[in-house]
């Protein structure tokens, strides 16, 4: 009987358990820190505690119980382990309404509104059509796919960059770093929905704020680590961003004591903008786990040179 072991230091993933079996009732679903997790050959994570993997002998498999796969992977030594990550057909959804919502608080200056509600100031904010409203996608992957279309179909100028080159009809479309500061400067409202690779861990930070338009807004719903949150606070100050919608942090939940909490401009959300229902994670993981067993190709697997 193949053992799957439930492995997060921050969340009890203990929820999954009849999920797992009830989707594969021949598996042998344990819950870390059990010592029994030691036997395990499938590791179901999220944040995994750093250097567990090591102490698993039987390991074959790792697998993320979400579309991201960073910190199931930092501080561990794979020793060449598959790691494959959930793919909901629905979390694009998801993530469609909350950069809509996030693009409109700007669009639409609902950020001025509220701040002239708490002045008791009533005072119609300028408006201005959705195409006067350049929302630049970081990211165009199947989750910035989807966003970007909706966003245009809405009217919206949306331009996109990643690291290679991607075709979204009506869409200006960046690839690579020469052409980085281009898509910046033609950008109001800056979304990030990249991957976390250490090629991206930092880029929410001055030199991209420097190269936006004054003014600008900033939306990240990719990973806390993009984000240098002391960048971000000095732009604020200084005007350079008129604001940011934060769902992500590098330390979740955000500590009492952040700035981010009370900084102006800034809406905090706690990564809420999209996730995979537990019974589809479940079912993914159910079936990789057939698949390992049966010696066929896995579904979702990353590629750990691109990391994703």
């Amino acid at each position: 009987m193949t053992r799957i072991a439930l492995i997060s230091q921050s969340a009890n993933l203990a929820y999954f358990a009849p999920l797992v079996q009830a989707a594969a009732p021949e598996l042998d679903v344990v819950v870390w820190p059990d010592p029994a997790f030691r036997e395990a050959e499938v590791a179901m994570c999220w944040n995994a505690p750093p250097g567990v993997y090591a102490q698993m002998p039987r390991l074959r498999l790792v697998h993320s119980i979400a579309a991201g796969v960073d910190n199931v992977v930092a501080g561990q030594d794979l020793r060449g382990l598959p790691v494959c990550r959930v793919v909901d057909p629905k979390l694009a959804d998801g993530m469609v309404q909350y950069v809509l919502w996030s693009v409109l608080h700007f669009h639409r200056r609902i950020d001025v509104a509220m701040a002239n509600q708490r002045n008791r100031v009533w005072q119609r904010p300028l408006q201005t059509p959705a195409a006067d409203c350049r929302v630049g996608l970081m990211g165009l992957g199947k989750l910035g796919g989807a966003i970007a279309r909706s966003l245009l179909g809405l009217g919206y100028a949306v331009n996109g960059w990643s690291r290679s080159a991607h075709d979204i009809e009506g869409a200006a479309m960046f690839s690579g770093a020469e052409a980085f500061d281009d898509f910046l400067g033609k950008t109001d409202v800056l979304v990030c929905v990249l991957p976390l690779t250490d090629a991206t861990r930092g880029i929410l930070g001055k030199r991209t704020f420097d190269a936006l338009p004054r003014g600008a807004a900033v939306v990240n719903c990719g990973r806390g680590e993009h984000l240098v949150a002391s960048d971000l606070l000095a732009a604020l100050d200084s005007g350079q961003l008129r604001g940011a919608v934060l769902d992500v942090f590098a330390s979740e939940p955000l500590p009492q004591d952040d700035p981010l909490w009370q900084a102006p401009g800034v809406v905090v959300t706690p990564h809420m903008a999209t996730m995979a229902s537990s019974a589809v994670v479940a079912q993914q993981v159910a079936d990789n786990v057939r698949r390992l067993e049966a010696g066929q190709p896995l579904h979702n697997a990353v590629d750990m040179s691109r990391g994703y």
